[in-house]
């Protein structure tokens, strides 16, 4: 039997299969009837690529065609699925399938249902006004025959295992406090989804604040070898803390690199120890409770007993297989269930733990880039003796009004969430600033992506009355040709050569009383702040925005603030604002001092440096859709 020119083969043991011998090395192309649950019968095709339907017309040839209501039926209807955008099929047995067929004289469509053996295919519909946001799709398709389903259950199995990069195993974090309290329910919503993609997961509710830190801190390479990733579902401060608990045990790196006048406690080479930050904050634990750029939002971390690890290798290794980081198979996973979410908002598009419950089991993977933060001196009079303490930051590292706000806000737990808002009024009221110098690495504009960028590299002058016109911006998407762009050196080790090779000249200071000293390592887009703090800041470029506001009226610091709120605003625009885009910086605080806060977490620092590594690790999502 031909059709257009290419051979249809029937399957002799299942006659209701047509197998077309198109395929070209891609694989035969398999065509069936089959009754679709609430549309009615369509001829399905299965190819290299993924499933397409086409609904069988029913064509009343008195009329030339059916209508109901005035509305003319039958046309053709077509969908298709990609197999990317499937996550798993299910042969469900026998069981009832609703029909559509024409009732009537007048042509109505009304449904009735037929018992027949049925297999389902679970895939992602996208919005269509909100393309970022996923929801699951589940398509039912009925058959008479048995074999028939089995047969299209297996050659659709058969693809999806072809897809790469999808997880088979889990290591899930669920933050019980997490935002409004709601980290179990929100896992409970999305658990089914990994159940049915076939996805294994241990799930650890965590008990305390710092659980999960010490539980990863604390697997071996062998164990962490046995999952494809680690899910964190709470907010952004609650990720840090799982963050941290694997860098701090694994990642090998050299100190941030520093002007020749910021004299750290210790060497910047050889072998070295590195203490693991563990704050200990009064009051009960909540922790994990994320930061909005904005209002921050307070994590609180348990007191842990001091760990050590080497920077080069000369400590104590881990028994096991190698752990390496980077690491392009494992990747983590953020289920938002906190109270400003703001890395899964950059890097799914949308504040939906089913749109990232869906990304992970399909698979998708984005880099990330991640700060390294060192404290050299927590206050002015600690001694050079003290080790300096390491952390890690994923979107954003805050000093001044980011950390009074935290601080603040512990004063009226009472309150319970509202106090972030109180205590963000009271903080911008008291309009207090802190004195200190910041040195950064200039970079040269060839070095930079674009031109919008170029632009960047040194600190913004504008004028004060009347905002000037909105710089070009290139925000981060998905296939981001700037975070597609490989990078000049191999991370981590080398990524920062051209620091470790840096001169003198390069490194530029400004010096004076600033309201709030900040690094974005992202956009930082949240709910407070739509566009992020820095709207054109990339996932995974290399750079950190590092932001300094400085001393300057109330009207204007509230205009500054004003615009970060609005869609489309320019909060950068402002002769009191420094805008640098940078690699690295240090900071000396002098006279009276603010706390730091980051990713959620506060941190005290009199002398800290800080240093970006280009996609250090990997997430499961693919960037927001625009």
């Amino acid at each position: 039997m031909e059709r257009n020119g290419d051979c249809l083969v029937e399957d002799k043991s299942h006659p209701d299969i047509q197998v077309d011998g198109q395929g070209q090395g891609q694989g035969p192309v398999l065509t069936s009837n089959f009754v679709l649950d609430h549309a009615g019968e369509v001829v399905l095709t299965l190819n290299s690529n993924g499933l397409s339907w086409n609904l069988i017309e029913f064509i009343d040839k008195e009329h030339g065609g059916s209508s109901c209501l005035g509305i003319k039926l039958g046309s053709k209807s077509e969908a298709a699925i990609k197999f990317s955008d499937v996550y798993a099929v299910d042969f469900i047995g026998w069981g009832l399938v609703q029909e559509t067929t024409l009732a009537n004289a007048r042509g109505c469509l009304l449904g009735h249902g037929s018992e027949m053996y049925r297999f389902t295919v679970h895939g992602v519909q996208r919005s269509m006004t909100q393309p970022s946001l996923w929801a699951p799709s589940v398509y039912t398709f009925g058959h008479k025959d048995m074999n028939t389903c089995q047969v299209w259950v297996d050659r659709i199995t058969a693809s999806l295992n072809m897809e790469t990069g999808r997880p088979k195993s889990l290591l899930v974090f669920v933050h019980p406090k997490s935002g409004k309290g709601n980290g179990c329910r929100t896992w409970e919503a999305v658990a089914p989804i990994f159940s049915r993609a076939k996805v294994k997961t241990k799930v650890i509710v965590t008990q305390r604040a710092g659980h999960a830190f010490d539980l990863m801190f604390s697997l071996t390479n062998r164990e962490l070898n046995t999952y494809d990733g680690v899910v964190a579902v709470g907010g952004d401060g609650f990720f840090n803390e799982i963050l941290n608990g694997l860098l701090s045990s694994r990642f090998k790196a050299p100190y941030p690199p520093a002007p020749a006048d910021f004299v750290p406690s210790v060497e910047n080479d050889g072998c070295v120890m590195v203490r693991v930050a563990n704050e200990t904050v009064a009051g009960p634990s909540d922790s994990s409770e994320d930061n909005s750029p904005l209002l921050p939002r307070f994590h609180l971390n348990e007191s842990r007993s001091t760990k050590f690890r080497s920077t080069d290798g000369c400590g104590d290794a881990d028994q096991g297989p190698e752990f390496s980081i980077p690491n392009k198979w494992f990747r983590f996973g953020i289920i938002p269930a906190g109270s400003t979410d703001a890395i899964v908002i950059c890097t799914t598009g949308t504040r939906d733990p089913m749109t990232s419950a869906l990304h992970i089991v399909l698979g998708k993977r984005v880099c990330l880039d991640i700060a390294q933060v060192v404290r050299w001196k927590t206050t002015s009079t600690s001694t050079p003796e003290d080790e300096p303490c390491v952390r890690y930051a994923a979107s954003f590292a805050g000093y001044g009004f980011y950390g009074d706000v935290i601080t603040e806000s512990e004063k009226y737990r009472w309150m319970g969430p509202k106090r972030y808002d109180y205590a963000g009024t009271l903080v911008f009221l008291r309009h207090w600033s802190y004195e200190a110098e910041i040195a950064y690495l200039e970079v040269n504009s060839e070095k930079t992506s674009s031109a919008s960028e170029k632009g960047l590299q040194s600190g913004r002058k504008r004028a004060l009355w009347g905002l000037p016109k909105k710089s070009e911006r290139k925000a981060c998407r998905i296939n981001c040709d700037v975070c597609d762009r490989e990078p000049t050196s191999t991370p981590p080790s080398c990524h920062l050569s051209l620091l470790q090779n840096s001169d003198e000249s390069r490194w530029m200071r400004s010096k004076g009383r600033f309201l709030s000293v900040g690094a974005a390592v992202i956009s930082c887009r949240n709910e407070r702040a739509p566009d992020g703090l820095v709207a054109d800041a990339h996932l995974a470029d290399g750079f950190l925005h590092l932001l300094l506001i400085k001393e300057c009226p109330h009207a204007l610091y509230l205009w500054h603030l004003t615009q970060l709120a609005r869609k489309g605003g320019n909060p950068l625009n402002f002769d009191f604002v420094e805008h640098h885009k940078t690699p690295a910086f240090t900071f000396t605080s002098i006279g009276k001092e603010s706390v730091w806060n980051l990713d959620g977490e506060l941190f005290q620092a009199h002398q800290l440096s800080a240093q970006v590594f280009r996609g250090l690790i990997s997430l499961f999502a693919s960037g927001p859709e625009v």
